[in-house]
């Protein structure tokens, strides 16, 4: 357990991000930081810009920033910096599926960036299990459900270890075991060390204990709250 009385540098900070689509301002928040091992929820209505600001972060979408920081360090370049763009990993919540096994859409990213065959193999194998997919390790992604798919990208995320995992609504439209299972998954990333960021409406995933709300209002972050773990008496 980790002592409350160390300071871990931010993960990530951003200072005045902006976005408009045309005349139309969408975001225009200040500040933005997020800790190391730590997990948030990011709320708001539709349209109010949660899914644009994710992809932002992940340097999908392009945005007007003043400053980034990234592990305590400045990224002095006004394009996407590199060293975010290997540490964070976007999870969409239609994710695509490969026409490949299970497995090998698994480790699809350990073998672009050119992994060992024997650290693939290890890796895919300890993802596979992670995310209760070892049986289905052989089968093509045609006819799984929406579950499986969605534990698919997951684990096809995690074996990337990221720093931060950004997750657009991962527990939409799943039926209650394929939910379940998906929330259950989120506490094991952040105790591996990843931050995760999810833009979802799910009260579970919202009230996850130790889960930090950040909510999005008029393009502005307007709060931000933890969740305190409650112990039984």
């Amino acid at each position: 357990m980790k002592s409350e009385s160390l300071v871990l540098t931010p993960l990530l900070t951003i200072d005045i991000l902006s976005k408009s689509f045309g005349d139309r301002p969408l975001l225009a928040i200040e500040n933005f930081q997020l800790q190391q091992s730590s997990a948030y929820v990011l709320t708001g209505m539709n349209g109010v810009g949660k899914t644009v600001l994710l992809r932002i972060l992940a340097g999908l979408e392009k945005a007007d920033i003043l400053a980034w920081h990234f592990m305590g360090q400045p990224q002095v370049t006004r394009a996407y910096p590199a060293v975010m763009r290997e540490a964070i990993v976007y999870v969409h919540q239609h994710p695509i599926m490969l026409n490949m096994s299970v497995a090998q859409n698994v480790s699809y990213g350990l073998r672009v960036r050119r992994y060992a065959k024997a650290e693939v193999a290890e890796r895919t194998e300890q993802a596979l299990l992670w995310a209760g997919l070892w049986d289905l390790r052989n089968r093509m992604p045609q006819g799984l459900s929406g579950g499986e798919k969605q534990k698919i990208a997951l684990a096809r995320a995690k074996i990337l270890q990221p720093k931060l995992l950004l997750l657009d609504e991962p527990s939409a439209n799943l039926d209650g075991q394929a939910r379940e299972q998906i929330i259950a998954l989120i506490p094991t990333l952040v105790a591996a060390e990843t931050s995760v960021v999810m833009a979802c409406h799910d009260r579970d995933l919202i009230n996850l204990p130790s889960v930090h709300h950040v909510k999005l209002r008029d393009g502005r972050i307007e709060e931000r709250t933890a969740n305190i773990s409650r112990r039984n008496s």
